[in-house]
């Protein structure tokens, strides 16, 4: 079981946003690239990076402070982006900036032959996103919800030749509520690729229901308020998870 930190991008800060409303964001820090350090070196073996205003613009917005961080992190660990993916020579930019993986959300939902597309030219590099409320997939920041339910879209895109699947129960994002354990165990169940869990993980009973149910296929958990607030220690977490996931081998 992976943990991953989250480092949510907003005007060059890093952030933290609630049910994904820009206009709830806290500000954890000016210096993102700081803080990819900081996650690598308190174990990290991946990051999360989401560029929010480039979500809402449909293009990239934090190229800079993306670029700082991969020139200080991506030699060590790989590093994952989503947010204003909407083309193929976006996600080339990203790629040759050092992007391990490009993650593909809103624009996956509205235009599934660009999933196809990127998988065909960058294969093995694509994530898709798929945030869901109550089992439909959302998009455009969570502002629209849509008639797919997540399970149907993760079969699609599975076939397609992405690597996994990040599902975020948008409810619970940043909202310190728990990880909807029922519903990413469901959608791991109706795929063969890895699904990640996002969205309320709190506490360490969360980490061990997660490890609980990994044999499902979920594989990781993106973490973001709990390891800024410090309801999570994130080195202790992932210790936690790689002990419990060791004893269920």
């Amino acid at each position: 079981m992976l943990l991953i930190p989250a480092i949510d991008l907003k005007e060059g800060r890093c952030v933290r946003l609630k049910q994904g409303l820009m206009d709830q964001a806290t500000v954890f820090s000016d210096n993102p690239a700081e803080t990819a350090l900081h996650w690598l070196k308190q174990g990290a073996r991946r990051l999360h990076l989401v560029d929010l205003d480039g979500a809402f613009a449909g293009k990239p917005k934090n190229l800079e402070a993306v670029s700082n961080i991969l020139q200080e992190v991506a030699k060590d660990i790989p590093v994952q982006l989503g947010g204003g993916i909407r083309d193929l020579a976006t996600i080339e930019k990203y790629l040759d900036l050092g992007l391990n993986d490009v993650i593909i959300g809103t624009a996956a939902v509205k235009n599934p032959e660009f999933v196809r597309e990127a998988c065909k030219a960058f294969e093995g590099r694509i994530i898709v996103g798929l945030d869901a409320k109550d089992g439909m997939v959302a998009i455009d920041g969570w502002a629209t919800v849509t008639d797919y339910h997540v399970t149907e879209l993760g079969k699609r895109f599975e076939d397609d030749g992405v690597n996994s699947i990040i599902y975020t129960d948008i409810g619970r994002d940043g909202m310190m509520s728990g990880v909807n354990i029922e519903a990413t165990v469901k959608l791991a169940e109706a795929v063969r690729i890895p699904v990640i869990a996002s969205g309320g993980l709190t506490n360490l009973d969360d980490i061990r229901a997660l490890c609980a149910v990994e044999k499902s296929g979920v594989t990781g958990a993106i973490t973001g308020r709990a390891i800024y607030e410090g309801s999570i220690d994130f080195a202790e977490a992932q210790q936690l998870a790689d002990s419990l996931t060791a004893q269920n081998a």
